[in-house]
């Protein structure tokens, strides 16, 4: 699994290949792609909350294990959203003592931040995949539904792969036009 998300990260950044442009949509598409998939579980458990408390109001009837599937897809939706994140540059990023420095300087140290995310979000891919295969090994469940808790961690790697993809294109290739309005998704 390891060898192919390496590949496949290596294959899309050999300049060979593909021009940057067509590297840069490919990696904009995936995400939003991912943040697509995060807005739909959170609406799914918007309404199946909604329709909880109201049977629970209305007829004394709730469903059993809301809360458990909303941390699932709530842990889920997180990891998801991060690709977005990352690609709009949309983190915290605290310029108090960088806000003299040039803008080579500025570039230069933010480049540094993209290089040791790749390092974090590869760590994190590669933690969440051992953590999974541990509780699919385990056949680890939630206490009340039994939901594999392995399908949590197999939904949050590839947004983690993804993510240290995108910070190794801002890290390789810098960051482009940053946009003044954030194009809709």
């Amino acid at each position: 699994m390891r060898q192919l998300q390496a590949c496949s990260c290596a294959a899309l950044f050999n300049s060979r290949t593909r021009p940057l442009e067509t590297r840069l949509k490919i990696l904009e598409k995936l995400a939003k792609l991912c943040a697509i998939i995060a807005g739909v579980l959170l609406t799914c458990i918007t309404l199946m909350t909604c329709a909880s408390l109201i049977g629970r109001n209305t007829t004394g009837d709730s469903i059993v294990g809301a809360f458990e599937l909303t941390g699932v897809a709530a842990g889920a939706a997180i990891a998801l959203f991060m690709p977005l994140c990352q690609l709009r540059r949309g983190n915290i990023i605290v310029d108090f003592f960088t806000a003299n420095l040039s803008d080579k300087a500025n570039d230069k140290l933010d480049r540094f931040g993209t290089l040791l995310l790749v390092l974090i979000f590869g760590l994190l891919a590669w933690r969440t995949t051992l953590g999974g295969l541990n509780v699919w090994s385990a056949h680890s469940e939630t206490q009340i539904m039994g939901f594999p808790e392995w399908v949590v961690y197999a939904s949050m790697v590839p947004p983690f792969v993804l993510t240290a993809c995108i910070a190794l294109h801002q890290t390789v290739f810098g960051f482009g036009k940053t946009e003044a309005v954030e194009t809709p998704i």
